[in-house]
């Protein structure tokens, strides 16, 4: 593995280099290099710093120009408007570059030296509950940063914080306990083989069923609530039926997680009960600082910054006034966990937007703690909510939740009856296997090629289109490539520095070249839209050299071979930015 400098960090460590030289009384001078339209990239840094310097910038930029090595990276430069550098590459430091990137397996994209550990709190279902669409994105986006971060070295540890305590499971355990084998699966399966839709269907009815047994028989909910008091107590055989609806709640995770194509670990799970243990200590440690004060009886953390309607200050509660713990000590207590058993340097909780609030005063609590400080930081990823095409919240036309499932199944079947249009030599298995990757990548992919910030409109018949920027454009184009491999013969992808590039063989080279600096901006943003948006560029890019650059009946054997390098490349590239966003690439659509 070699890490393989592009580019544009060539050129800019030599524009950097004459600038110091140029002026050396300024220090390191940053070029402000970017792409640009008037050739591969402008210098735009020698303004600010003849202002600086009180210099003539047109004058600075020619001493720049003639103290520069082009080494032979650098074709031509020219001196536009105030100062600023035009610079076009050679063509054969693109092919060059690019080589050395198709010789390694990372692609030439480095790996981070001082990379640390980062606890990623992520997809986050609650027991005995049905998940729906407001699951999508915590899930979808986490599993991407997951990818990302430790693609460029971070040691990552998943967590998948479930709603596995509460009220609740008072009046569930209680009716399960009366009613012992509500939870059975057919005789015909093991726990094991059972599937999701049945444990799931298991749940429903039980709690529909311990529902209206709380809400119409007064014993019974008296004897729930007591049970309640004997889940908290850590009474053994109250413990062991909770146990038993964690256990069934998982199988339905779990054929949920793989229609969505995801890996989730038994060991990544550690629901809110997980932290139990810790609950009283936090509390105690927070009281004792002075952090927390007490205030009518519950345990509060008060902020100037946040105030309620009345204008009064919006308090965090740990604990309630009744000795009852909320939501906030069990984040605080996963906080503690997180910094000193997991040893993070940076906690994300991929978190819908609504809990901003929430989140920001218990990190804040944790820095006046000291539990978060300059080595560990906490971030909310704060993600948007799926709209329906209406515009509002996505839901069924009776106005409830949509079922992450039956929105997943849909997906599918949109996607299969696309393959199957464009099926060529495809057996009906296969089809169904792509119909899978396509369906589901598209739904990934629509998620994510989304700000996490914003809002995005759930469109089924958008997100599985051929045309535009989604997922199946992105597949079909590798799926291209990889047909034009198939037929090339005897002929091999192999790189010619010596040949002289058209303009759209450039235009893809130099984007290509730039798949180690995206990531790394990505990952440091926890922003896996920008990943998406580099590859869907990379699809057009070489859709449009496809167009214009005849590939197996180039001119030359040499050229035949060159635009093959250039189409594996550009494979090899969607294959591992879209595999880093959890699609798959299927070899034929």
């Amino acid at each position: 593995m070699a890490s393989v400098p592009s580019l544009a960090s060539s050129v800019n460590q030599r524009v950097a280099a004459a600038l110091t030289s140029a002026l050396p009384e300024a220090g390191a001078a940053d070029p402000l290099l970017r792409r640009s339209d008037r050739a591969d990239f402008q210098a735009n840094g020698i303004l600010a710093l003849a202002k600086k310097a009180k210099a003539n910038p047109r004058e600075l930029a020619t001493t720049v120009l003639d103290g520069l090595d082009k080494g032979g990276v650098i074709k031509e430069i020219e001196v536009s408007g105030p100062g600023f550098l035009n610079i076009t590459i050679t063509d054969e430091a693109i092919i060059k570059t690019l080589a050395a990137r198709a010789a390694d397996d990372r692609l030439g994209v480095p790996v981070n030296a001082n990379a640390g550990t980062t606890v990623i709190d992520y997809a986050q279902p609650n027991v005995a509950k049905e998940m729906h669409v407001g699951h999508l994105r915590s899930a979808v986006i986490g599993a991407a940063m997951v990818e990302i971060l430790e693609f460029t070295g971070e040691k990552v540890v998943r967590r998948h914080h479930i709603g596995d305590w509460g009220t609740q499971f008072g009046m569930l355990i209680q009716y399960l306990l009366e009613h012992p084998h509500e939870l059975d699966h057919k005789a015909a399966e093991s726990d094991a083989q059972a599937s999701g839709e049945e444990a799931m269907s298991n749940l429903n009815r039980l709690y529909k069923a311990s529902r209206a047994l709380f809400d119409s028989d007064e014993e019974f909910k008296t004897r729930a609530r007591a049970r309640v008091v004997d889940l908290q107590a850590g009474d053994p055989e109250t413990l062991a039926l909770w146990q038993r609806f964690v256990d069934e709640s998982k199988i339905y995770f779990y054929s949920v997680f793989n229609k969505l194509d995801m890996d989730i670990q038994d060991p990544d799970i550690v629901g809110e009960s997980g932290y139990n243990d810790m609950l009283v200590e936090t509390c105690k440690l927070l009281e004792e600082s002075g952090v927390a004060v007490r205030s009518n009886g519950a345990l509060c953390v008060f902020f100037d910054e946040y105030k309620g309607p009345d204008g009064n200050p919006t308090p965090l509660i740990v604990q309630k006034s009744d000795g009852g713990f909320g939501y906030a000590a069990t984040d605080l207590s996963a906080i503690r966990d997180r910094v000193a058993n997991l040893k993070a340097n940076s906690i994300i909780y991929v978190v819908d937007a609504r809990q901003s609030l929430h989140f920001k005063m218990v990190f804040e609590t944790a820095r006046r703690a000291g539990w978060l400080n300059e080595d560990t930081k906490a971030v909310q990823l704060a993600f948007g909510t799926v709209l329906g095409k209406d515009g509002k919240p996505f839901k069924t036309r009776e106005g409830e939740t949509v079922r992450l499932v039956d929105l997943l199944d849909e997906a599918v079947e949109r996607a299969s009856a696309v393959v199957r249009e464009k099926a060529q030599d495809l057996t009906e298995e296969e089809i169904a296997e792509r119909g899978a990757q396509v369906g589901i990548g598209a739904v990934k992919y629509a998620d994510l090629s989304t700000s996490a910030s914003r809002d995005y409109k759930f469109d089924l018949d958008q997100m599985v289109s051929l045309t535009g920027d989604t997922s199946v454009y992105l597949q079909y184009a590798y799926a291209r490539i990889q047909s034009i491999l198939r037929k090339s013969g005897e002929a091999r992808p192999a790189a010619h520095p010596e040949l002289e590039l058209t303009a759209s063989e450039r235009a893809l080279g130099l984007h290509l070249d730039g798949f180690g600096e995206l990531i790394a901006e990505a990952a440091a943003e926890y922003a896996p839209h920008k990943l998406a948006a580099y590859l869907y560029q990379l699809a057009s890019l070489y859709t449009t050299f496809y167009a214009e650059c005849p590939v197996l009946k180039a001119d030359t054997p040499q050229q035949v071979e060159n635009r093959l390098f250039l189409c594996d490349l550009t494979a090899a590239t969607l294959t591992k930015g879209m595999s880093l966003l959890g699609i798959r690439t299927p070899e034929k659509l």
